[in-house]
């Protein structure tokens, strides 16, 4: 029985080394060897000096324990930058965000210079927006915001004259938007090289005013639009103007025409009237005068009507009897 017992320590004392030489073993292996992938490139450091760099994918071996596995991206990498303030060579203020993509080309001097993403990033805003800061006030606004000299065209504007004047308002793009990042981008990507690290492109994303600029485009916007509002109104009075001319002047045509139809057909019942009152004459004129002097007397002789005629007179011949003078 002491026999078993003396047995069964050792036992154990065995499988508890076996154990601990499996867990080194397990380390050692793991420190020793190391994977690249299509996206990663290492930096081996030893001891905290850079010795090799590894781009290619695959499985690789290292010393255990002093050596150290860096990481960086292979991937093409997005900065972006909040607005900043620049001026113009008009001298007018302008705030610009950007944002660009990098890669990092040579990752062993990435990580003597700038250790880490972090540390590029910080390098990355300083030097991006110094070389735009410098681009940008090389130009105008307009030069800023256009990118080429194509025609602006007006969905609200419909008179040839109103698009003729915007054209000859609107400057001359000399390099345009587009060449200034492309300046940016190239003079960037010179000063970035130093550190590892490759522009790939810059661009702006947003481009504002200053409040008071904003504030001051806007009366300038709001102003012009009164002015075009204010042409349409003065266009359709004009149009209006006309139109009740023309209409005035048909209408004075149409009572014109009218006018003469009417003393026209006045004209030839006048005729025959007249035809009528000679034909009844040369029949009877002792009648015809009689019906004419009753007509006349319908005429003149109304209700409360006073006339003062000598009694030899014509006119009361058929209302006064005739007496026969006294011998």
């Amino acid at each position: 029985m002491a026999a078993k017992k003396n047995i069964i320590p050792k036992i154990s004392n065995y499988l508890l080394l076996e154990i601990i030489i499996v867990v080194i073993g397990l380390l050692t292996l793991n420190s020793t060897v190391y994977t690249v992938n299509e996206i990663n490139q290492v930096v081996i450091t030893e001891l905290g000096r850079p010795i090799k760099t590894v781009k290619k994918p695959g499985l690789y071996i290292k010393k255990p324990f002093i050596q150290k596995v860096n990481r960086f991206e292979d991937r093409l990498l997005e900065y972006g930058a909040t607005a900043r303030r620049c001026v113009t060579e008009d001298k007018k203020y302008i705030f610009l965000d950007n944002y660009a993509r990098w890669r990092i080309v040579d990752p062993l001097l990435f990580l003597k210079t700038v250790r880490n993403e972090v540390g590029a990033y910080a390098r990355l805003d300083d030097i991006i927006y110094s070389v735009l800061r410098e681009e940008v006030g090389k130009y105008n606004m307009m030069e800023i915001i256009r990118t080429s000299d194509r025609e602006i065209i007006s969905t609200e504007v419909t008179w040839e004259e109103e698009r003729k004047r915007e054209r000859e308002e609107i400057e001359k793009i000399e390099a345009g938007r587009e060449k200034i990042m492309r300046d940016v981008t190239k003079k960037s990507d010179t000063v970035t090289r130093q550190y590892g690290i490759e522009i790939i492109d810059v661009r702006i994303t947003r481009a504002d005013l200053p409040k008071a600029n904003t504030d001051a485009v806007f009366s300038r916007m709001k102003a012009e639009r009164n002015r075009i509002s204010n042409r349409y109104l003065s266009e359709g009075e004009g149009e209006r103007a006309k139109i009740l001319g023309e209409m005035e002047k048909e209408l004075a045509q149409i009572r014109s025409e009218a006018y003469r139809k009417a003393q026209e057909i006045k004209g030839q019942a006048d005729a025959r009237a007249t035809a009528t009152y000679a034909q009844a004459y040369e029949q009877d004129p002792d009648f015809f005068n009689y019906l004419k002097t009753l007509e006349t007397y319908r005429e003149t002789l109304t209700q409360k009507t006073l006339i003062v005629v000598p009694l030899e007179s014509k006119f009361f011949k058929y209302l006064i009897p005739e007496t026969t003078p006294v011998e």
